[in-house]
């Protein structure tokens, strides 16, 4: 198909309202339609009613779709980044640590300038690049504890846990795959009792859903083009709380947290906090992959 130039213009927000209506979508309050457009965007908006069309082509809306649906259904996704944010942040702080600990106690406060420790270059890591690269985040950084190290040691980098500290959860997630020995893997996987296969996988799935909450783009009802490796014996608690029907769905990732977050006491809280989000906002949870039955598994007991 021969491509063609983009011809739509903006419309007014009395527009867009009125565009929605001849589409099907019932708006009973229009000041809360026009504050909701004033401060969410009609092309970000169009993302959560893209559900309810009846078809694509002519974006017609299925009968009695309505506005407030729709706002409600983005004020869920909202209060879910959040709080899948507060569970990557347990987790993140965690692995943050016990690579820290696990090396530092192991091979010393400079273990990561050896390249003995990781493996060789291939495609997606070189042990020099990833050194550099951290090199450089330490030369920019304007961490407090950073410009001390900057302004006392001539070392080419801080020791580990001064290093690890200033990591993206990404750059965290391949210093840690990329880590050579399986022992030393497994060392770190242990603690949250899991195969260090899957906790490798985990976290670079878990980098990739942390940037979709921080960027705010919609999760509830996203597919993943990356899944990580289900665990099949541990953590066991996780095991039969999986649906493994939906393996691209946003179910199981949300099991892991709540199954790792029970190993570290966190989440009690946790838990009650999703089991109210879902009260509230009773949003369609079979577009998020979660089982029938979700509720009985032992995983979201409190």
């Amino acid at each position: 198909m021969a491509k063609q130039p983009f011809t739509k213009q903006a419309l007014s927000l009395p527009a867009q309202i009125a565009l929605l209506r001849t589409r099907g979508m019932l708006i009973q309050d229009e000041q809360f339609a026009l504050q909701t457009l004033q401060h969410i965007s009609y092309y970000r908006l169009g993302a959560y009613w893209l559900p309810f069309e009846a078809d694509h082509a002519s974006h017609g809306f299925k009968p009695d779709t309505r506005f407030e649906t729709v706002a409600g259904l983005y004020a869920f996704d909202r209060a879910l980044r959040l709080l899948v944010l507060d569970a990557i942040e347990h987790v993140e702080v965690a692995l943050r640590t016990q690579f820290t600990h696990q090396f530092a106690i192991a091979y010393g406060p400079h273990a990561l300038s050896d390249p003995g420790h990781f493996q060789p270059s291939h495609a997606r890591w070189a042990h020099p690049s990833a050194l550099e690269q951290l090199a450089k985040d330490v030369g920019d950084s304007k961490e407090v504890f950073i410009k001390h190290w900057r302004n006392k040691y001539s070392d080419p980098l801080p020791p580990i846990w001064s290093a690890v500290e200033i990591m993206t959860l990404g750059q965290l997630s391949r210093w840690y795959a990329n880590i050579k020995a399986s022992a030393d893997r497994n060392r770190i996987a242990r603690v949250f009792d899991c195969d260090e296969t899957v906790l490798v996988s985990f976290m670079h799935h878990l980098a990739i859903v942390r940037n979709i909450c921080a960027h705010h783009s919609r999760l509830w009802n996203r597919e993943f083009a990356f899944t990580f490796k289900l665990p099949r014996t541990r953590p066991a608690a996780v095991v039969g709380g999986l649906h493994l029907a939906s393996p691209r769905n946003l179910y199981n990732t949300l099991a892991m947290l709540a199954c790792l977050l029970d190993g570290m006491h966190q989440s009690a809280s946790w838990k009650q906090q999703w089991h109210q989000l879902i009260a509230k906002h009773k949003p369609p949870l079979h577009a998020m992959g979660f089982p029938a039955d979700w509720q009985v598994r032992p995983i979201w007991r409190l």
